[in-house]
């Protein structure tokens, strides 16, 4: 499960710096030159997160940031503003319009992209790319590993997606439209009861080492992973 960057950045020299580090640093990475571009990307497929600089011809990023926050589709969606103002001021209105962090120019790749991950673990720890461990049931991302009780578990590519939001996300109940979303992506559009159908396969591979049943049905509400 590679997470989707989008760059905003009107200067190319950054853009290619910014792109550049993040594709060493193993995510997939859009690049726009204006505010307009990003909302027609934006529409097309929710990114994972926007890397969005401030001062951009037309729309700026600021402004940008507004709308992304006051849209449902986009509310939740991760903002890292990267601007040339540096004075306290900025950075609190920058804040309070809804980023999740401001990084000043000039910059550290190597920062901006541990910021990426600080903001990914916060708001979506099931991209951030860290191994994650429940009871015995252990997921590690890096090599596509499922193991149980000194066994290896196998699934395949959307199993493992779901089972790793899952174990990002234990104990709350999902519906099978917030896990088409989470898992699939808004921009696919396929039948709510294939959730159902890879379920069962899911519930299949982990059933050998007694861990399926921490995937409970909640009648009329969707889907739990239980941790305890």
């Amino acid at each position: 499960m590679t997470p989707t960057i989008l760059v905003v950045e009107d200067e190319p020299a950054i853009m290619e710096l910014v792109a550049v580090n993040l594709k060493h640093a193993g995510f997939l990475c859009v690049s726009t030159g204006s505010a307009e571009e990003a909302e027609t990307v934006i529409r097309s497929a929710l990114p994972d997160l926007v890397i969005l600089d401030w001062m951009l011809p037309g729309q700026s990023g600021l402004a940008l940031a507004k709308k992304l926050r006051s849209e449902d589709r986009t509310r939740d969606l991760p903002i890292i503003l990267l601007t040339a103002r540096v004075h306290e001021e900025d950075k609190v209105r920058g804040l309070e319009t809804g980023a999740d962090d401001y990084v000043t120019k000039p910059f550290s790749p190597k920062e901006l992209v541990a910021r990426v991950r600080a903001v990914l673990r916060r708001r979506a720890p099931h991209l951030a790319g860290e191994a994650v461990k429940i009871g015995d049931l252990q997921l590690n991302p890096a090599n596509h590993q499922v193991t149980a009780k000194g066994q290896v578990i196998e699934l395949g590519p959307t199993e493992f997606r779901l089972l790793f939001f899952f174990m990002t996300h234990p104990e709350r109940v999902y519906t099978r439209a917030q896990l088409l979303d989470e898992v699939w992506g808004d921009h696919v559009f396929i039948e709510e009861r294939t959730v159902d159908v890879r379920i069962r396969r899911l519930r299949a591979a982990l059933g050998p080492v007694g861990e399926d049943e921490r995937v409970k049905t909640v009648r009329g509400a969707g889907y739990c992973f239980q941790a305890g």
